[in-house]
């Protein structure tokens, strides 16, 4: 949306009396709700997921372990 377009609303909407100025709010916000959201795509439900999956702090470089059960590299062991 054009900023001149919400710089005009906000013009037309400071002018109007209280009681107008709460209809033409609550109209907006009914727009909103009505307004379909996005479905979300893979990138916003991995962004989600971000943290709260619990892994040992080694998972990163022992993911073959875990998975595959191979042993674990020397470096990595207490």
């Amino acid at each position: 949306m054009s900023q001149s377009i919400v710089t005009q609303i906000v013009e037309q909407v400071h002018d109007l009396p209280d009681p107008l100025q709460q209809q033409v709010l609550t109209f907006i916000l009914n727009l909103r709700q009505q307004s379909p959201k996005p479905e979300p795509n893979a990138w916003d439900i991995l962004e989600a997921l971000t943290g709260t999956i619990e892994a040992p702090t080694d998972w990163s470089s022992e993911h073959d372990h875990y998975l595959y059960g191979t042993l674990k590299s020397p470096a990595t062991e207490p």
